[in-house]
């Protein structure tokens, strides 16, 4: 399926930002389903990622993000996480070691009458020496349509990374 994901929008972080933003803007609603790939993420410090998705280009920050997710690990037992009426999708803690690898897949963005809703699958090596891989879920529970991808932390800065947008066509 040669050409099948046609990039939509890019980030790359050289230098620390709070935050990134894929699509608003740049978002093009041809598309039922999208990915986002995201590569070689380092952060400032010890921190929790957090994923939104944006209505009119801006994070929505209200209530009603709900996930689950299992986290398979090579230093400790596996883990489940769920959550429901969150502010966001919450990612495990990383620390400024750690290095980050993964891809969303986003449904239902442009249907103003249905939950905006993603799955995931990422890894991230901890310092070189724990290895750590999540796959999970997330529906965002309002019936509108969502334009774009937030990324943000609790605390400290993004130092590096590529994020990009693709439109799966079919």
């Amino acid at each position: 399926m040669a050409g099948s994901l046609i990039k939509i929008d890019e980030e790359i972080v050289t230098s620390a930002v709070a935050s990134v933003t894929l699509g608003g803007a740049n978002w093009d609603s041809s598309y039922d389903v999208y990915m986002v790939k995201h590569n070689n993420i380092t952060l400032s410090t010890t921190a929790f990622m957090y994923w939104r998705v944006t209505k009119s280009g801006t994070a929505d920050t209200t209530a009603n993000y709900d996930y689950a997710m299992k986290q398979l690990s090579s230093d400790r037992a596996f883990t489940n996480f769920s959550g429901t009426n969150g502010t966001q999708w919450a990612i495990d803690a990383m620390t400024n070691t750690d290095n980050l690898n993964g891809i969303f897949y986003l449904y239902n963005f442009n249907n103003a009458s249905e939950y905006s809703f993603a799955t995931w699958e990422q890894t991230k090596n901890e310092g070189g020496s724990n290895l750590r891989a999540e796959q999970g879920g997330g529906v965002h529970t309002v019936a509108s349509a969502s334009d774009g991808f937030f990324l943000t932390l609790n605390t400290g800065n993004i130092t590096s990374g590529t994020f990009t947008l693709y439109g799966l066509a079919k």
